[in-house]
């Protein structure tokens, strides 16, 4: 007989499984030693000076991020290679929700994430996609719009990495 708490138990050990391949990946990183982020990809796609300020952001951001997991002279390195950053055209809203509502119209940053061991093996890789509202950078006639987008943008991506990786 099925019973709520059968479907508990069921959605609990459902969600255990769920998460159990993500923790084995993590339990290779102990430490993270260095950390370098790639921005010549969006720089080559017109970012110009601006990949350079990203490259910055994101490693401090990183560090501070992570916490105890990031410790100096640590073996491993963090590499993240920025793949591209997209500002959607935005005048104070994203609007509805349905395909021709108005809507779906998203700021996007994407990265690829590997981890190097003591001698350059790789020890973890996975892509990092993220998609926020481009209200998310505040208000938008104010005129650093889009530096604030991309600074959302960047602490979002961040959010994800450490999440990954268990930190």
């Amino acid at each position: 007989m099925t019973t709520r708490r059968n479907l508990l138990s069921l959605g609990l050990m459902g969600a255990a499984f769920a998460l159990a391949p993500l923790s084995a990946a993590n339990a290779q990183v102990r430490a993270i030693g260095k950390i370098r982020v790639d921005t010549s990809r969006i720089a080559q796609q017109g970012w110009g000076e601006n990949a350079e300020r990203i490259r910055i952001a994101m490693e401090r951001q990183l560090a501070a991020a992570l916490g105890p997991l990031y410790q100096r002279g640590a073996g491993t390195t963090l590499h993240v290679t920025v793949k591209g950053v997209w500002l959607t055209m935005y005048a104070g809203g994203s609007g509805g929700s349905k395909p021709k509502g108005g809507g779906g119209s998203s700021d996007n940053f994407d990265s690829d994430i590997t981890v190097l061991g003591p001698r350059g093996e790789v020890l973890q890789t996975f892509p990092v996609l993220s998609v926020i509202d481009p209200s998310s950078g505040g208000a938008w006639y104010l005129p650093d719009v889009d530096q604030r987008r991309v600074v959302a943008l960047i602490e979002n991506n961040v959010a994800w990495i450490k999440r990954y990786l268990g930190a």
